[in-house]
């Protein structure tokens, strides 16, 4: 997120449905507060949380794909801070490229809640701390559950049923 722009969705009725987090511990004192934040989401949305802890954000997409099989949504949270050498890329590359995959393999909604930013101040600017100007905990949960929904109400309008919220 630029942090403008943003649809202003703060909540769905996403009753019945399963959220999978995977969280990285890398970065934790921030990633520990998104992974507050994104069941708080899950919670306030009606849905029910399941949480995995990884390393850091590489694995992330493997937990994520694990979660996608059992959860009608996964949100993975990380924080990738750039440094001095072409990791900052890599990494990058292989979360976002892993996580896309495993929405689009397993058809269901994975929220990109990894911040990837140039400083640490920028990620406390957006990982929901007080005083943040965005929360990607928070608004990756709303997205997610929003998208399951959006599937939900395209396979009710072709007469089928996705399995979301048995």
């Amino acid at each position: 997120m630029a942090g403008f722009g943003e649809p202003g969705v703060t909540t769905v009725d996403a009753a019945g449905l399963t959220v999978g987090v995977v969280a990285a511990r890398w970065h934790g004192d921030l990633t520990d507060h998104m992974l507050d934040r994104a069941v708080t989401a899950a919670e306030a949305c009606g849905a029910r949380a399941v949480v995995a802890r990884v390393a850091g954000s590489v694995e992330l997409p493997v937990v994520a794909q694990a979660l996608a099989r059992r959860c009608d949504v996964v949100v993975a949270l990380g924080v990738v801070v750039r440094g001095a050498t072409a990791h900052f890329e890599y990494v990058c590359r292989s979360v976002t490229d892993g996580l896309t995959r495993v929405a689009l393999d397993e058809g269901k909604p994975v929220a990109h809640g990894v911040l990837t930013v140039e400083t640490i101040e920028q990620a406390r600017d957006r990982a929901g701390l007080p005083g943040s100007a965005e929360d990607k905990g928070w608004a990756a949960t709303v997205a997610a559950l929003d998208a399951a929904l959006a599937i939900r109400g395209v396979a009710a309008a072709n007469g089928h049923r996705l399995g979301f919220g048995h």
